[in-house]
């Protein structure tokens, strides 16, 4: 019985996370009732300042956000988001809503932006569009520090030897550029596919693309 418990709990915590913030409580409270209705776990915060002195689960998740609040508005939290490193998906929603608002904020990278009053299946829409985007995003940070991990594996030697390769030199350039035999090349070349778990050069290619490793020769 504990372990089922304890099983659900763990369970429950990896789910998505809608934050609700908006400084009217009777708006707070209306999306969250919604949101709740489908299944989704929601934080509720009167203030970005509130936001920021939180500590948000690292799960899927998303903000609604009132463009107009007090001290600090909807736009420039945007900005200090991006500013923190927290690329969380915004969807903002307005009463006093205009058109440079909406540009600015979906240049900033809002997933909408959507005028009161909204019907409820538009915010369910963006809303699940948002936590899809980001738990892509996570997805793809997580595949990059694997590959990091990987990269930090290999020797000086080998990192140089992965990047002449990815820049598409063959093994007697790479062996004359360092000032090696061509079988020492051949086998540093077949330690990093191995560390770096590629089957193919393409995706060593890819690897080093992911990882931003610049041709050394260009």
């Amino acid at each position: 019985m504990i372990e089922r418990m304890a099983t659900r709990a763990a369970a429950a915590a990896q789910e998505p996370v809608v934050f609700i913030i908006d400084d009217d409580r009777g708006v707070r409270e209306a999306l969250q009732s919604l949101l709740r209705s489908v299944g989704l776990r929601v934080e509720l915060f009167d203030s970005a300042a509130g936001f920021m002195e939180s500590a948000p689960p690292d799960v899927p998740s998303c903000i609604v956000l009132d463009i107009r609040l007090p001290r600090l508005s909807g736009l420039d939290f945007q900005t200090e988001l991006a500013k923190a490193g927290l690329d969380l998906p915004i969807i903002f929603i307005t009463g006093h809503g205009d058109i440079q608002m909406s540009v600015q904020a979906m240049k900033a990278g809002a997933v909408d932006f959507l005028t009161k009053p909204f019907r409820d299946q538009d915010l369910l829409d963006a809303v699940t569009a948002a936590i899809e985007r980001d738990r892509g995003h996570r997805e793809e940070k997580r595949k990059t520090s694997r590959l990091r991990s990987r990269h930090d594996s290999l020797t000086p030697r080998e990192r140089e030897v992965m990047a002449l390769v990815t820049s598409g030199l063959m093994n007697k350039q790479i062996a004359a550029d360092l000032g090696l035999s061509e079988i020492t090349v051949k086998i540093h070349r077949g330690h990093v596919m191995r560390k770096m778990g590629a089957k193919s050069l393409a995706e060593l290619v890819k690897m080093a693309g992911t990882l931003g490793i610049k041709d050394p020769t260009g």
